[in-house]
């Protein structure tokens, strides 16, 4: 029974241009169905879920269905912006990891361009067991390589952002690859002085394995396929998390001094497992900056392949909504957190677990839904975990720093900047 679901949820993953459709799209073996993503100027303009039959998928099928993103090529030839002659400004590629060489690898060869155009492409490698990403690296004398011995995500970013040259920081994960065109189309962004991040959109970059199909289907990072501007006079703050997510933005270094560094509180390797990004794109709102939402920039992710992966994921992104929640409150002073949080935790993660054990075939297994929402009940007191483990971390390379300033010289240790309860 499990394989058979196993190969009604694998999917092939393929690219059309709407300008060029001509045959049959073929070699669909063992494949019952195809995500095909739809780009127009090179744009991923909208996608469409199509049945294979016999290894292919006609074109008039394609044609019919591209049909249905027809209003938003559109609307991209409405809207196209004039062309800004002024130059792009300086980038700095960041790419975090952990003990995750092989795909770090795979990510890697799809930047080496961006060094040949003059950027600079920096790997964070954050308290690996081993040295296998650094002799990776070492194969490519134009990519920097920084050891950062504090474990975390948010930790690793800012290092990364602290360390870069470049006037914006482009993240990228290790599980991911870029497309031709995702830095400049985040860059292009960056011409108007008041936008501070800029996110993109993310595609999957295979459907091979059941978690991997209901990742898509229930938590994808896509934020559509039309452009868009978040701003503090126009939405709720509160809601951050839909403006993008942290495999695929970029930040422009000088604001940080009114925005503050991400928050290593929080995030992977810490006891809150995610919501560093989230909570960085509410205070960039809430400082009064804008983000734009670019999907011109594409980059393909890699989702977690084992159901067990997939599970402890959904458990961490319940954890971090609600941890750093717990932080907008007790930090940020935002009281109408707990009427969001509460509303939420029923219209969402509750109505998803009771659809789950109803046994609805458009909600997520019944697994997954208990998951995120033990997740969401642990977040708060992670936070406050989390946040204590950074204040002793803190202690520690103060202590250093002195230790080595009595010594008759100091060391280049940069203190956390995770904030305490």
């Amino acid at each position: 029974m499990k394989n058979k679901q196993n190969e009604q949820s694998r999917a092939a993953i393929r690219e059309i241009h709407i300008e060029k459709i001509e045959g049959d799209l073929v070699g669909l073996h063992g494949y019952q169905q195809a995500l095909i993503v739809f780009r127009f100027q090179g744009a991923v303009v909208g996608q469409v879920w199509m049945p294979v039959n016999e290894s292919r998928i006609s074109s008039a099928e394609l044609r019919s269905s591209a049909q249905a993103v027809a209003w938003p090529v559109w609307l991209k030839l409405m809207a196209r912006p004039p062309v800004d002659s002024r130059p792009l400004p300086s980038a700095s590629v960041v790419v975090c990891t952990r003990n995750r060489t092989s795909d770090l690898k795979n990510c890697l060869l799809t930047l080496l361009p961006l060094v040949e155009q003059g950027h600079e492409v920096l790997i964070v490698d954050n308290c690996p067991d081993d040295d296998l990403t650094k002799r990776l690296v070492s194969k490519y004398p134009a990519v920097r390589y920084v050891l950062e011995p504090i474990p975390g995500l948010d930790t690793a970013r800012n290092r990364g952002l602290r360390t870069a040259h470049g006037e914006i920081v482009a993240f990228t994960d290790d599980d991911a690859i870029v497309d031709d065109e995702w830095l400049s189309a985040l860059l292009k962004n960056f011409q108007d002085p008041t936008v501070a991040v800029v996110t993109g959109i993310t595609m999957p970059l295979e459907l091979e394995s059941e978690a991997q199909y209901w990742f898509e289907i229930t938590n994808s990072f896509k934020r559509g396929f039309l452009r868009q501007r978040f701003e503090a006079s126009t939405m709720d703050v509160i809601a951050a998390g839909q403006v993008g997510a942290g495999v695929n933005m970029a930040v422009r270094r000088s604001a940080l001094g009114e925005i503050g560094y991400f928050d290593e509180a929080l995030d992977a390797g810490t006891p809150t497992l995610s919501g560093g990004d989230q909570e960085f794109f509410y205070r960039t709102l809430a400082a009064g900056y804008r983000i734009i939402y670019e999907p011109a920039a594409l980059v393909w992710h890699r989702h977690r392949r084992t159901w067990e992966e997939l599970r402890y994921t959904l458990y961490g992104y319940g954890v971090g909504v609600y941890a750093w929640w717990t932080r907008a409150l007790f930090i940020e002073g935002e009281w109408l957190v707990p009427y969001k949080a509460a509303q939420w935790f029923l219209e969402y993660y509750v109505r998803n677990l009771i659809h789950s054990f109803l046994g609805r075939s458009d909600n997520m297994p019944i697994n997954l839904a208990w998951a995120q929402l033990k997740g969401v009940l642990a977040g708060p007191l992670r936070y406050y975990q989390s946040s204590h483990q950074i204040k002793k971390q803190n202690t520690g390379a103060s202590r250093k720093m002195r230790s080595a300033s009595l010594g008759g010289h100091t060391e280049d240790i940069q203190p956390s900047v995770g904030t305490d309860l």
